[in-house]
């Protein structure tokens, strides 16, 4: 772990402890004794949907540069790439690094399976921007303009440059130096493996000269990001406070921008919480309520993310034991 990610989680463990203590955790726990063991599986249940959809714009994405393993394998890739990015100090991308090296072992070409991957990240991150978009909206149209509309406005503004840079430095040429760099290096260092990232760049463009593939994988990852709000209904629900599906979907789309603002600390912790504070007093919830609607999602992502990177290490094990014994893993 580096410096700058312990700093991080301290600040983030000081954040959270210090919002336990002063919005009470004993009423914070007994609003979670009554959503109770069964509403609360229920909402770690109900993520396997957003799991699910999020997966099939991955294939959909990726298909487009290579023969793609089943939605079953993907699913699986879909479930250690959340657990990665939620639970372990890689400001919340890590997990798609580890996707594209599980990718290439499924027998899918390294600069295929890094395109994908890149590719299918692009799309959910514009995805986010535009449903956190819709969510502004429909917070203008219910609360009026106010201090944190302005403020999700601006945010939404920087991030929209972002996700342009990002796209155009793609277009320009960025995997390909990436490609060329590595070449480089590996021919220097004599890295056999480096040459499998020759076609990078190109297998990239090829994901973004589909346009059938974009419009439906970017569908596919906007239906995940709706069943979000859903899932934000049915936490509610369970914690004794019924919303309307607009509501749920404030809540949540702003409430992902805010956590995704926070990525520089693992796990966002202690943002996602305050965040939700923010945004769920402006519908008249207390922020107990808010804190343990929070509580509620980073139980459903260690109980989701815990197995899923025990999965992860022992296919890393399976990998090594194939390359030791020349056995395709």
């Amino acid at each position: 772990m580096k410096w700058s990610a312990i700093v991080g989680i301290a600040i983030g463990i000081g954040v959270s402890a210090w919002l336990l203590q002063t919005y009470g955790i004993e009423r914070i726990l007994l609003l979670l004794g009554d959503a109770g063991w069964f509403g609360i599986a229920t909402v770690i249940a109900f993520h396997s949907l957003q799991m699910l959809f999020s997966a099939v714009a991955w294939r959909v994405i990726a298909g487009a540069t290579t023969v793609r393993p089943s939605l079953a394998e993907f699913m699986l890739l879909r479930w250690i790439r959340e657990g990665f990015n939620n639970l372990l100090p890689v400001a919340q991308i890590g997990g798609e690094f580890v996707a594209a090296r599980l990718l290439h072992r499924r027998g899918v070409q390294l600069a295929a399976a890094i395109a994908g991957t890149v590719a299918d990240l692009t799309l959910e991150m514009v995805t986010q921007i535009g449903f956190t978009l819709v969510g502004l909206v429909l917070l203008l149209h219910s609360v009026g303009d106010g201090t944190i509309g302005r403020y999700v406005a601006g945010g939404i503004g920087v991030a929209t440059a972002i996700a342009a840079a990002f796209v155009g430095a793609q277009w320009l040429g960025l995997a390909r130096a990436i490609e060329h760099g590595l070449l480089r290096m590996g021919r220097s260092m004599g890295w056999s493996g480096s040459e499998n990232v020759a076609g990078l760049h190109d297998a990239l463009i090829k994901c973004y000269r589909q346009p059938r593939r974009v419009t439906l994988a970017a569908l596919w990852h906007m239906v995940s990001w709706l069943l979000g709000g859903l899932e934000v209904m049915l936490a509610l629900h369970f914690l004794g406070h019924d919303i309307d599906f607009a509501t749920g979907m404030i809540i949540e789309s702003l409430g992902q921008a805010l956590k995704a603002v926070g990525f520089a600390v693992p796990g966002a912790l202690g943002v996602q919480e305050g965040g939700y504070i923010i945004i769920c007093q402006l519908f008249g919830l207390q922020p107990e309520v808010a804190i343990a609607l929070s509580l509620i999602k980073r139980l459903r992502e260690v109980v989701l993310g815990v197995p899923g990177l025990l999965v992860w290490q022992r296919l890393e094990a399976r990998g090594k034991i194939a390359l030791a014994t020349g056995v395709a893993p």
